[in-house]
């Protein structure tokens, strides 16, 4: 493992393809501009892709889990269990990114990076045992820099295995009882925020356990906001164990070519924290949602990001990428299918 190995340039866009791309679409039988941001979205495509007719028929989806020590200053309204039963729920085909992993025909990877409950050998989960969960970083920083280099390794260990199978876009999901905490207090030191900023209610926290999550985060802050002027520094801090594999994966995939659709707000924290860390990552990332979490929008306006839905979720898992990922093969699948003006002899407007 190389240290600092995100630093190593990220593949350019084919901007041949993507002017070949643009004069297609100028060409299909349809008013210029006619289809919106799905236009925007194929051209952007076609450069990420290198070629004319982008396509999004081989997805790869990968969740990340972890557990977090934060979790005992009661920032969640579930128990800490709930990772290791909902690691044994994405196997077994239940939980939300299953079912919509089965309906893209996608291939789901779940990569368990550490929990507080013990968890024994499951069929179907990759075991890449980082730790028990993090510490809590109220108290102390949630990883060594060593176990923070592990994490992001298992996240560039599946962006290769994803390149192996021939994906043509990568889906990074999170699971782990109190990663909105880490995720706010993550996003607040790369931002230079409060808490009282990007706070929100998580999984479902009623107003005094928001006020609550407020209270610990800003302690965290005041323990390590002097420490975090490097974005690896503030990881390792604030961190969790899949927020720092979705860094990993997202520099992976940007250094090796392959499109990224980040999902909700743990995600797209993690893409910031990448941009960070190697700003030419931010190319290659397209973003699905708005989510329903106050900090995520900030976090988006950060990155410059335009999301295709906003539809309230609160989900995680990969969830909301997974349901925009139909609109984009839509998009793909018009920009190819549909005829020119001079293939269906239908009259264009004069030059």
């Amino acid at each position: 493992m190389s240290l600092q190995w995100w630093l190593q340039g990220t593949q350019p866009i084919d901007r041949v393809a993507q002017g070949k791309a643009a004069a297609r679409q100028d060409q299909l039988t349809k008013p210029r501009g006619a289809l919106g941001r799905l236009e925007d979205e194929t051209i952007r495509l076609a450069g990420l892709q290198g070629r004319e007719r982008p396509s999004l028929e081989h997805i790869w989806i990968a969740l990340f889990a972890g557990d977090h020590g934060v979790v005992a200053e009661g920032v969640s309204a579930y128990p800490q269990a709930v990772t290791v039963e909902m690691l044994r729920n994405f196997v077994r085909g239940g939980a939300a990114i299953s079912v919509l992993a089965r309906d893209l025909d996608a291939r789901l990877e779940v990569i368990d990076l550490g929990t507080a409950t013990p968890l024994e050998p499951l069929p179907g989960v990759l075991h890449v045992m980082v730790g028990a969960g993090t510490a809590n970083f109220t108290k102390e920083p949630a990883m060594t820099a060593a176990q923070c280099l592990i994490a992001l390794e298992a996240g560039r260990e599946s962006v290769r295995r994803a390149q192996q199978a021939g994906a043509e876009l990568f889906i990074g999901g999170e699971m782990g009882i109190g990663n909105t905490s880490s995720a706010a207090a993550l996003a607040c030191a790369l931002l230079d925020e409060p808490a009282q900023a990007l706070v929100g209610p998580g999984t479902g926290l009623d107003s005094q356990g928001v006020a609550r999550k407020v209270e610990v985060i800003d302690r965290a802050l005041a323990l390590h906001r002097a420490n975090c002027d490097e974005p690896f520094e503030a990881l390792c801090r604030l961190g969790g164990f899949e927020i720092a594999a979705l860094v990993g994966a997202y520099l992976a995939c940007a250094q090796k070519g392959i499109p990224v659709l980040v999902d909700g707000f743990i995600c797209t924290t993690a893409a910031l924290c990448a941009t960070h860390l190697n700003p030419g990552c931010r190319d290659w990332l397209l973003f699905a949602h708005a989510g329903a979490e106050p900090g995520h929008n900030r976090v988006l306006a950060a990155l410059n990001a335009e999301p295709l839905l906003d539809l309230g979720l609160r989900l995680g898992e990969g969830s909301g990428a997974a349901l925009a990922v139909p609109l984009l093969r839509q998009a793909c699948r018009l920009h190819s299918g549909m005829a020119t003006f001079a293939e269906a002899a239908v009259s264009d407007r004069p030059a």
